[in-house]
């Protein structure tokens, strides 16, 4: 699957109904985004169970700033609609991989147990 671009009215939509959505929060004028950019996309042909989305922090600004984009790139994934991981700035192709392994690898069951624990010793 080619990268899609997504936008306000979609991004619900999009993580709601998808196992794992990586997205790509970037801008036409940010170079490491211009250099990230083709990595992403080679990658997302290897990966057509997962979504590839790119969300123009310029174009979409309020999602920007509802997921608090403070820096670009910054890559998003989220599985079985939990965000598992935020990290900004540009990785090379071994390091997305690596980070999508991950992801396939990673145990949702587990991870609602430890979100509901925190959220029993915050109450």
């Amino acid at each position: 699957m080619a990268t899609v671009q997504l936008t306000q009215a979609e991004f619900e939509n999009t993580i709601d109904n998808n196992d794992i959505v990586l997205v790509d929060f970037w801008a036409p004028w940010c170079g490491p985004c211009r250099s990230f950019g083709p990595i992403f996309e080679s990658t997302s042909e290897k990966h057509p169970d997962v979504v590839f989305a790119k969300v123009n922090t310029e174009e979409e600004r309020d999602l920007a700033g509802q997921f608090q984009i403070r820096s670009i790139p910054t890559l998003m994934i989220f599985k079985q609609q939990i965000m598992i991981f935020s990290q900004a700035g540009s990785l090379p192709a071994a390091g997305l991989e690596e980070v999508i392994g991950k992801a396939r690898e990673l145990d949702m069951d587990h991870v609602r147990e430890e979100m509901a624990k925190q959220e029993q010793a915050a109450a």
